[in-house]
């Protein structure tokens, strides 16, 4: 079972959390820190205790905005470590995502949580963890994509989609309408996306065919207008992305 450490100097909003945290039947143990200075002293101790000793804790989920040592200060510490707990972020402010995926974090959940969204916080957190079974997982749509948008859960036409920016082990994927971030690497959206049309065009970008406007020529650099964003194409995909375009129905 899942042993839980929940940081938050709000004390209403750190003992909901340890509610649901204790009702969640993957979560063995679950104890509070009311700021992230406890929380450092109580996870040194799990430290040393060791991954199988009775001070150990798998997971934290930590708020971000806290006096003194934020969430994200506390994160950076424990990289430093070398078998640090997993850290979930749970705080109400959306504008940290990406700061939290490049330490990564296992999840990041928006306030007020949601019974529903933390169980899949917790579910990513067990399948990460070598002392807790498995939960098995749906295979996905493959026409639609689920995103986190304030703090619900929406899915997304994979249609609608007109690229892809890597971000990390993350990618944030853009429509017509605005932009998603989710936690699939851009290679792993590469492979699953080949046979819809998406085609790399630089390290950091995958591009829906359908939604190339222009293919330009400029002193030796080669780019493309997706709707009004021009983006760069890499020497080593010009060829490949120009013979498709011109193959392109």
């Amino acid at each position: 079972m899942l042993r839980a450490l929940a940081v938050d100097d709000e004390r209403p909003s750190l003992e909901e959390l340890l509610y649901l945290l204790n009702a969640d039947p993957r979560v063995g143990s679950a104890e509070g820190a009311g700021d992230a200075t406890g929380a450092l002293r109580r996870i040194n101790r799990a430290l040393e205790s060791g991954p199988g000793g009775p001070e150990a804790i798998d997971v934290v989920f930590l708020d971000i905005h806290m006096p003194g040592l934020d969430g994200l200060d506390l994160a950076r510490l424990l990289t430093g470590f070398a078998q640090p707990p997993l850290v979930v972020f749970v705080t109400a402010h959306e504008d940290f995502a990406v700061q939290a995926f490049d330490l990564k974090a296992v999840d990041y959940v928006l306030k007020p949580v949601r019974k529903e969204r933390l169980a899949e916080a917790i579910r990513r957190a067990a399948e990460l963890t070598d002392n807790t079974p498995r939960i098995p997982v749906h295979e996905p749509d493959p026409d639609h994509i689920p995103v986190e948008l304030g703090g619900v859960t929406r899915f997304v036409a994979v249609d609608d989609i007109t690229h892809v920016e890597a971000r990390g082990d993350y990618a944030r994927l853009h429509t017509d309408k605005g932009s998603h971030l989710v936690r699939i690497p851009l290679s792993t959206l590469e492979e699953r996306w080949r046979s819809r049309g998406f085609v790399r065009i630089h390290r950091r970008h995958l591009v829906a065919l359908r939604h190339v406007g222009e293919l330009r020529l400029d002193a030796g650099t080669v780019s493309v207008l997706v709707g009004d964003e021009e983006l760069q194409v890499s020497r080593r995909h010009a060829r490949e992305l120009r013979d498709l375009l011109m193959r392109r129905p």
